[in-house]
């Protein structure tokens, strides 16, 4: 009997009625030494409570596809995932505004911009000892706030250990905002999901070049779940996601404009997918992991938009798709066989990924088991983030470049993202 679905549901739900029914039939009847009936009643007790609790986390985990299937529950199965590539192909196809030129000619010549976001660090956490900042970096919190949205959200920042070493001063590096889930928290992003481990390894093992990462909540006004988006008469909190914050950490820190990337799951993720198609010229790419495609309006989001048809298209991504320009912009989505839900399933991916064309280019990542669970996206991250430290191409940070250095970490970091493809199709 499969995890999901409805036969068990009917089974524990049976189980959950007749235990009972059985326990109060037969309670005065037991016979035997006192010691024995007492045992008995307890264990029908005990056999009745543990039903009800299976009862419900079943009716929960068919509600959330935490868990798709035995195995997934107990980690039992290692089938690699199949790996695709939609629209345009090629890892090294160039980033583009839509104006058409090349973002890599923008970036070399942009300057930050006009400030429109502030952030203020509020002091280092216990993630490393500050004799470690050499060694491991550090993990610093901190508020960022919309100077126009008047949005104030907290964040950890993770900043690698290059950037605290003399040679390094004058060096920007590249930057990843990653998000969270609904209702989530920052919290887990460093420590459950471990975006700074992580990006510390992969620096370690050459996998990457070091960059900054700014995690946080992807609602920007808790409790009500914004969808990453400029809310009729509301919050907007795509304005304070996609440009404010962008703005506040490229002040305050040394990130170089232009070389960012966006990563998030389930929520989260759709808000990377959105970022990434909105804002090209910012984001090398963006990662969504168990994400959906469009605002979940209604519900913990409220009213998001009043109405307005214009509002719902502009924050569904397949809309978008059918109807406007491509844009030029890379994601990485990960989905499963056995995530059918109606939002963010394995059907919706689908429909999502027959869309794409160039000059747009997804990778996406279909497991044969795993649910809506950090156990699914801890097992795809280090994947997801290699494939992200390949778009941005920042060669591997060096107080002065040189042309062949450049293009050796360019060409390493483009092989890093190939080697992940292993089944393409079109």
């Amino acid at each position: 009997m499969t995890l999901m679905g409805t036969p068990l549901v009917v089974v524990l739900a049976a189980a959950a009625l007749l235990i009972p029914v059985v326990t109060i039939t037969v309670w005065s009847r037991l016979r035997g030494p006192r010691v024995l009936r007492g045992g008995v009643r307890l264990l029908m007790l005990l056999l009745g409570q543990v039903t009800t609790v299976a009862l419900v986390a079943v009716l929960v985990n068919n509600y959330g596809q935490f868990y798709t299937s035995w195995s997934d529950l107990f980690g039992t199965d290692h089938t690699p995932p199949v790996v695709s590539l939609y629209g345009a192909h090629g890892v090294d196809a160039p980033r583009t505004t839509h104006h058409g030129s090349t973002v890599a000619l923008r970036v070399a010549a942009a300057s930050i911009g006009v400030q429109t976001g502030r952030m203020q660090l509020e002091g280092r956490t216990d993630w490393s000892k500050r004799s470690q900042r050499t060694t491991r970096g550090e993990v610093e919190s901190a508020i960022i706030t919309g100077l126009r949205s008047r949005l104030t959200v907290p964040a950890y920042v993770y900043l690698p250990p290059q950037y605290f070493l003399p040679r390094f001063a004058h060096h920007r590096f590249p930057a990843v905002e990653v998000l969270s889930g609904y209702p989530g928290s920052a919290e887990s992003l460093v420590d459950q999901l471990a975006y700074p481990s992580r990006a510390l390894a992969m620096v370690r093992a050459h996998h990457s070049a070091p960059m900054i990462y700014v995690m946080l909540r992807s609602t920007a006004a808790p409790p009500r779940d914004t969808e990453c988006t400029n809310i009729a008469d509301g919050p907007q909190a795509e304005t304070f996601l996609g440009g404010e914050l962008i703005s506040a950490v490229q002040h305050a820190l040394r990130v170089r404009p232009g070389d960012w990337g966006v990563i998030g799951d389930s929520t989260g993720g759709y808000c990377a997918a959105k970022l990434a198609m909105a804002h090209p010229s910012v984001y090398a790419g963006g990662v969504s992991l168990s994400g959906y495609y469009h605002a979940l309006d209604g519900g913990t989001a409220g009213n998001l938009f009043r109405g307005s048809l214009r509002l719902r298209h502009d924050n569904d991504l397949r809309w978008l798709l059918k109807h406007r320009p491509v844009p030029h912009v890379s994601l990485y989505v990960t989905s499963g066989l056995q995530q059918t839900s109606t939002q963010e399933g394995y059907p919706e991916t689908m429909r999502f990924l027959h869309l794409v064309r160039a000059p747009m280019s997804v990778t996406a990542v279909i497991e044969k088991v795993g649910g809506h669970n950090f156990r699914t996206w801890e097992r795809e991250l280090p994947q997801a983030m290699r494939w992200m430290a390949a778009r941005i191409m920042a060669p591997t940070a060096r107080p002065h470049h040189n042309h062949h250095s450049h293009h050796h970490d360019r060409h390493r970091a483009i092989e890093a993202a190939q080697a992940i493809v292993r089944t393409p199709s079109a």
